[in-house]
C-alpha cells in the first residue's frame, strides 16, 4: 500500500547582483591588504556593494521576479514570501511586507526570518512546513542581504569578507511517494547555541544602542565552529534519512570562506567536484550565499532535476543547520 506525502518542489530559482564590484585590489588602497593576502586566506576575489538607495527589499525583489520567470509562475499564484536577511530595510514592518508590495502582491502572507547566515536553511526549512501543513501552496523563499552596510571598513579581518546580493527559490506544494526519490524538500536539521552569540555579532541594536552596530567577528574561533558543526549537521541528516555522502549529487555550503568549504567536504567523503564554490566571485553574502550558489549552478547546467542536493550552513547565534533536497 503506497503512502503519498506532500512535498515543498522547487519549481526554479533566481538571483540578482549589484553591479557595483569591488575587486581585491580596490580594497589594497584602503586598508593595507593585498589582492593575494585576501585571495590566500579566504579564496574571495572581489564582491557586489549596494548601490547608494539600492535597498535589501530591491535586491530581494529582483531575485524573487528572477525566480518567478524561471519557474513560470505567476505572482498571483504566489501565497507565502519568506525573506531571511540580517540587514532589513527597516527595523519594522518586516521586508517581507515591502517584496511582497513590490511584487504587486494583494493577499497571502510575508514575514522575515532572522539566523544570519544560516537564514535561507532556517527558511527554506520554514516554508517546507507551512506547504505541508496547508498554509500556502506557492511560496518565494529568498535570502537577501546588504551585508555591507554593516562593515567597519577600516577592519581587513572583516569588510575583505562580506558582500551584497540576493538569491531566491519558487517552492510548490506537491504529491510525492513518501520516498527520498520525491522531489522537494525531504527534511532539514536545525540547531543553535547561544553561549556562542560573542564570535559573530554587531555591537549595536534597536533595544541596546538604538543603532545597528557594526559586524565583530573572533575568527579564528568561528573557523573552527564552522568547520565542526557544518561536518556534524551534514552526517546528522544523512543519517537521519540512511544515506551516504556518495547519494549527493551536489553540496551547496554557505559560501563564507573557501578554505572552510575545502576542510568540511573531505571529512564528509565527498569529492571537491561535487562542491558548488562561488565565494570568490560574490564573497560572503550571509542568507543569500546558498541561493546565489544555487542559482549559479542550475543556471550554468550542473544542477540538474533529480539531483539530491545537500544545503548548509553555520552563522552568527551561533546557528547552524542543513535540507536535503531533491531538485
Amino acid at each position: 500500500m503506497s503512502t503519498t506525502m506532500t512535498r515543498a518542489v522547487a519549481l526554479g530559482c533566481g538571483s540578482y547582483l549589484p553591479q557595483r564590484i569591488v575587486q581585491n585590489d580596490d580594497l589594497s588602497a584602503t586598508i593595507g591588504t593585498s589582492d593575494e593576502w585576501i585571495t590566500k586566506r579566504t579564496g574571495i576575489r572581489q564582491r557586489h556593494i549596494a548601490a547608494d538607495g539600492e535597498l535589501t527589499s530591491d535586491l530581494a525583489t529582483r531575485a524573487a521576479q528572477d525566480a518567478l520567470q524561471r519557474a513560470g509562475v505567476g505572482v498571483a499564484d504566489v501565497d507565502l514570501v519568506i525573506v531571511a536577511t540580517s540587514t532589513p530595510d527597516q527595523t519594522m514592518p518586516a521586508t517581507a511586507t515591502t517584496v511582497q508590495a513590490k511584487l504587486g502582491m494583494t493577499s497571502g502572507a510575508a514575514f522575515d526570518v532572522q539566523a544570519v547566515c544560516s537564514g535561507f536553511v532556517y527558511a527554506l526549512s520554514v516554508a517546507d512546513s507551512m506547504l505541508k501543513n496547508g498554509l500556502g501552496s506557492t511560496a518565494v523563499v529568498i535570502g537577501a542581504e546588504t551585508f555591507s552596510r554593516l562593515l567597519d571598513w577600516t577592519d581587513r579581518r572583516t569588510c575583505v569578507l562580506f558582500g551584497d546580493g540576493a538569491g531566491a527559490v519558487v517552492l510548490r506544494a506537491q504529491q510525492g511517494a513518501g520516498s527520498p526519490e520525491d522531489r522537494g524538500v525531504l527534511g532539514s536539521a536545525l540547531h543553535s547555541d547561544g553561549r556562542l552569540n560573542n564570535l559573530l555579532y554587531t555591537d549595536g541594536g534597536p533595544s541596546s544602542t538604538r543603532t545597528t552596530g557594526l559586524l565583530r567577528m573572533h575568527g579564528k574561533e568561528v573557523y573552527r565552529h564552522a568547520v565542526t558543526k557544518m561536518t556534524f549537521v551534514a552526517s546528522e541528516i544523512f543519517g537521519r534519512f540512511g544515506l551516504s555522502p556518495s547519494d549527493v549529487d551536489w553540496v551547496i555550503p554557505h559560501q563564507a570562506n573557501a578554505r572552510i568549504i575545502e576542510t568540511v567536504a573531505p571529512k564528509l567523503g565527498i569529492d571537491a567536484d561535487r562542491v558548488v564554490l562561488t565565494v570568490g566571485m560574490h564573497a560572503n553574502t550571509s542568507a543569500a550565499s546558498i541561493p546565489l550558489a544555487l542559482a549559479t549552478a542550475v543556471a550554468d547546467g550542473r544542477v540538474k532535476q533529480g539531483d539530491l542536493l545537500l544545503l548548509e550552513a553555520v552563522g552568527a547565534g551561533l546557528t547552524w543547520g542543513a535540507n536535503l533536497v531533491r531538485w
